[in-house]
């Protein structure tokens, strides 16, 4: 038995706001639409990981997803632009990532972060 993929299901009433946050401003691709679930992917092959922790790191609450880019400030910049409020960050951690947290249309906190 091999694990091929773990998706990260998040509960909304409207999926409208979906496409803005996660398609236009992490460029996600919508791969699957039944009206009631839309999933969107990357064009990349992603690797399977799950994580499980008492904290966030720097003492900050545990981000319910973390998407890692090539470019924290690209994304931070293009969430400015929207009047998206920043939630932590952004920060160099002593770990060695760049990252910021940032809430989506639903509520969720995101932990978008790059490997400096």
């Amino acid at each position: 038995m091999a694990v091929r993929r773990i998706v990260a299901n998040i509960a909304a009433r409207d999926l409208s706001a979906t496409r803005a946050f996660y398609g236009e401003i992490f460029g996600l691709d919508l791969v699957m639409d039944h009206g009631w679930i839309a999933t969107y992917g990357a064009p990349t092959q992603m690797s399977v990981q799950i994580s499980i922790a008492t904290e966030g790191g720097s003492g900050t609450p545990v981000p319910d997803i973390s998407i890692e880019v090539d470019d924290v400030t690209a994304v931070l910049e293009c969430l400015k632009q929207k009047g998206i409020a920043i939630a932590y960050g952004p920060v160099d951690e002593p770990w060695g990532v760049r990252r910021f947290f940032v809430r989506d249309p639903f509520g969720k906190l995101i932990n978008v972060l790059s490997h400096i």
